[in-house]
């Protein structure tokens, strides 16, 4: 048999799904690791399909399918453990992974104890200055901003920033995700004017590496615009606004749920400016997005409460004929 006629093995496929998962064509690269994983599932190669499963379990988290993402992490770590032991990078990686949707779909309490699992394997397996330990403590401090609580979050994502500027230098992309970060911390704790020169140091470094149209570009302007909002300058906090959702509906599409925060903060915006119709729309399109892709999750509530709210100012006084 010829090489071009030679069906491709399990690890064939799952270099092809990470290739096409780096350059964002995730249909193409769903269906790759699919085939990754079945493929390795009739070898008997148990490590490399517990690599594709995570890896297309992130895939649909990365596409707003989080309940099937999450179906499939709650398959695979177990089996992780099997195939590799529970304290080996793999298990510390679906951990990771997990925890991530765990923040996007508001499970925290899910999500901090799998990044702190992941987070002690990797630092007795890596040490401490470590990309992959940067990561999840990037993470940890993502999970504390959503939670609100800037205090125990800032730490976490001052040595992410720390570690990987060391590893990578000032100037790399990732290195601008931890400030990027670090910033929303930062303003969290009442340091605007050190929040803001983070974020937009971090703006400037994605648009030198990845150009005007990047995941990475849009939550930096989606948070400028929300420091720029709280700062009471709502025409640039508009302006960021929309420009983020923009981004975001040209590199996620214009049905995924990530949308829905810029979507919830603009209609917040739009409600300032006293453009009630402009708030109902937002709102309504956040609800739509959340509702189907976690219905539970908390900024569900945030969204439905801020189209009624919109909704009311919309209606005319109850004497107007």
């Amino acid at each position: 048999m010829s090489d071009e006629s030679r069906p491709a093995g399990a690890a064939e496929l799952l270099a092809h799904a990470r290739e096409r998962c780096a350059a964002r064509a995730f249909d193409e690269a769903e269906r790759a690791f699919r085939a990754a994983a079945d493929e390795a599932r009739r070898q008997g190669q148990n490590a490399l399909r517990i690599h594709a499963q995570c890896e297309l379990a992130s895939v649909w988290r990365m596409c707003g399918g989080y309940r099937r993402a999450g179906l499939l992490f709650a398959l695979t770590l177990p089996a992780a453990e099997r195939v590799f032991g529970p304290e080996s990078v793999e298990v510390a990686k679906v951990c990771n992974e997990w925890g991530v949707l765990g923040k996007y779909t508001g499970r925290f309490q899910q999500a901090e104890a799998l990044y702190g699992r992941a987070l002690t394997i990797l630092e007795a397996a890596r040490g401490g200055e470590h990309e992959d330990v940067a990561t999840v403590c990037h993470n940890l401090g993502g999970l504390a901003h959503a939670r609100g609580d800037h205090e125990t979050g800032e730490p976490w994502a001052r040595r992410a920033a720390e570690i990987r500027a060391r590893l990578l230098g000032e100037r790399h992309p990732r290195v601008a995700a931890d400030l990027a970060a670090w910033a929303a911390l930062v303003e969290g704790r009442g340091r605007p004017d050190e929040a803001e020169a983070l974020l937009r140091r971090a703006l400037a470094v994605f648009e030198a590496a990845y150009g005007p149209e990047h995941h990475d570009v849009a939550a930096a302007l989606h948070n400028l615009a929300a420091l720029r909002h709280r700062r009471g300058d709502l025409d640039e906090a508009l302006a960021h606004y929309l420009r983020a959702l923009a981004v975001k509906d040209a590199v996620l599409g214009p049905g995924h749920p990530e949308s829905a925060i810029t979507l919830i903060n603009l209609g917040a915006l739009y409600r300032a400016r006293h453009q009630p119709g402009e708030a109902h729309a937002c709102y309504g399109r956040a609800v739509e997005l959340l509702r189907r892709a976690a219905p539970d999750h908390p900024h569900l509530a945030a969204a439905r409460r801020g189209r009624a709210a919109a909704c009311a100012s919309l209606a005319p006084p109850a004497n107007e004929k």
